[in-house]
């Protein structure tokens, strides 16, 4: 930080300008290409879509190519430019931005804008995740079911412009962040690399050593029940029953507690209960993933039922063995091997699993969930370490690309 404050005591004393981003550069909307179009070794190629799934800051590799014969047919961004995400499944998605840094041209989709400029381009594209920039573009975001952004709208957004070399200096201080917080995550997906294996391990017995049986036998297992039209049975008051959705719970977790919608008690009367203790398993989407049921409520025909497993299973036991690679495995082999995967409940019973005695579930439980804490609970271990560095990182850039505003 001293560094940057003496820079900018030396450089800027009075503080920085402000100017649009159409005033300090230009921006060029790109051309459409598709996915037949995207080929494993052709012109370098930037879609929307990747800039908020492969990309950070800033790329020097593309992670897609077109086909060369549509050059004259394409526009591209040159190294430096800033390329700009204009839509986005969420309104935080739209104006997501990666700075261009490859050594040639690269194509860029129509859903994206080039922004041609004299800055630094991580200094723009470090300024393009701040709070300052969200704060401004959502005020122009078309609250459409897309949410877009136009060439107009991008270029009234007002960034700070100090000297380069003071930019420079705040690219560096941002980098050495990122890549503190770029260790944590490596070393937190080997571990959980490393807890999958140990699980996996653990849930493992030898032939002969547990009764197997198929889980039918051990388990009711039902498919859920959709009202239709859904929209006719929504409840629109707390008197409503629960209605559990996919999009209710987080990717990494594991109790559902509650729900964005309800249904009417003649909607939950067409659908299928489930009870505190139940799971339910879903049959696409998130193909195969179990939940532990904290509520009551009711499940559409997405999911699958389990209940009145507890005199073979204990069921933190039967959640770490469904999330098992084998049993995961035999899911996915039984549902078949096309592009869309579903299980039913006929598939779901046939999957014969490992019961050992509940005192052996009852320790495998313990280790399992230790190791689980340390790998995926967001209040300890790694994850609230990670979770604490980007605050601390947020909390740097946004201060660094806070400045004075010089007077005009």
């Amino acid at each position: 930080m001293s560094r940057i404050d003496e820079l900018i005591a030396r450089l800027c004393p009075d503080g920085a300008p402000r100017r649009t981003l159409g005033e300090i550069g230009q921006f060029q909307r790109g051309r459409r290409f598709t996915k037949a179009d995207v080929v494993e070794d052709g012109i370098p190629s930037i879609h929307y879509g990747e800039i908020y799934t492969h990309y950070g800051v800033a790329a020097a590799e593309t992670v897609s190519h077109v086909r060369a014969d549509l050059a004259t047919q394409l526009r591209f961004a040159s190294p430096g430019d800033v390329v700009i995400a204009g839509v986005g499944e969420t309104v935080e998605d739209v104006g997501k931005a990666v700075a261009w840094l490859g050594a040639a041209d690269a194509a860029i989709h129509d859903d994206c804008f080039r922004y041609h400029h004299s800055m630094d381009p991580k200094y723009v594209s470090y300024y393009l995740q701040t709070e300052a920039f969200h704060s401004q573009k959502r005020r122009h975001v078309a609250r459409a079911k897309v949410k877009r952004l136009s060439a107009e709208a991008l270029a009234s957004i007002v960034i700070p412009v100090p000297p380069l070399e003071v930019q420079r200096e705040i690219v560096r201080v941002l980098d050495t962040f990122a890549a503190l917080e770029a260790e944590l995550e490596a070393e937190l997906a080997a571990r959980r690399r490393q807890y999958a294996h140990y699980r996996d391990s653990l849930l493992t017995f030898p032939e002969g050593g547990v009764r197997r049986v198929p889980m039918g036998e051990v388990a009711s297992i039902v498919r859920g029940a959709s009202p239709r039209p859904i929209q006719a049975f929504l409840a629109h008051d707390e008197r409503g029953v629960p209605w559990i959705k996919i999009g209710d719970i987080a990717a990494s977790g594991k109790y559902i507690t509650g729900t964005a919608e309800r249904v009417t008690a003649d909607g939950a009367s067409k659908s299928r209960r489930v009870h505190p203790g139940d799971f339910v398993l879903s049959n696409s989407m998130s193909f195969g993933r179990p939940y532990i049921v904290g509520i009551e409520g009711c499940i559409h025909d997405g999911w699958l039922a389990i209940s009145d497993f507890n005199a073979s299973f204990v069921p933190d036991f039967l959640y770490h063995l469904l999330r098992s690679a084998p049993v995961q495995a035999e899911f996915a082999r039984r549902a078949g091997g096309g592009t869309v995967q579903n299980l039913n409940a006929d598939i779901v019973k046939a999957v014969v699993l490992p019961i050992p005695h509940l005192e052996e579930q009852a320790r495998i439980v313990a280790i399992l969930d230790a190791f689980d804490a340390l790998v995926n609970d967001l209040s300890s271990g790694l994850p609230a370490e990670l979770a604490a560095r980007r605050k601390q990182y947020e909390y740097y850039r946004d201060r660094l690309l806070t400045f004075k505003e010089a007077a005009a």
